[in-house]
């Protein structure tokens, strides 16, 4: 075997070895993103905003 070719068999084997890691950190990375909130939310849920909403609406502050 010549020297170029067992350098891109070396580098297959790594790369071969290495994705099982990848695939499971990027699984548990998708199981983070999708599972539930661990919010800690009161018995009676999530309660609808119920203040007072500002005359300017532009979300701009006077200085």
């Amino acid at each position: 075997m010549t020297t170029p070719q067992k350098s891109l068999s070396v580098r297959i084997k790594t790369m071969l070895r290495a994705w099982p890691q990848a695939f499971e950190a990027i699984a548990a990375a998708a199981g983070r993103l999708f599972s539930p909130s661990h919010d800690d939310y009161p018995k009676t849920g999530v309660q609808p905003f119920s203040g007072d909403v500002p005359e300017d609406h532009s979300g701009q502050h006077s200085p």
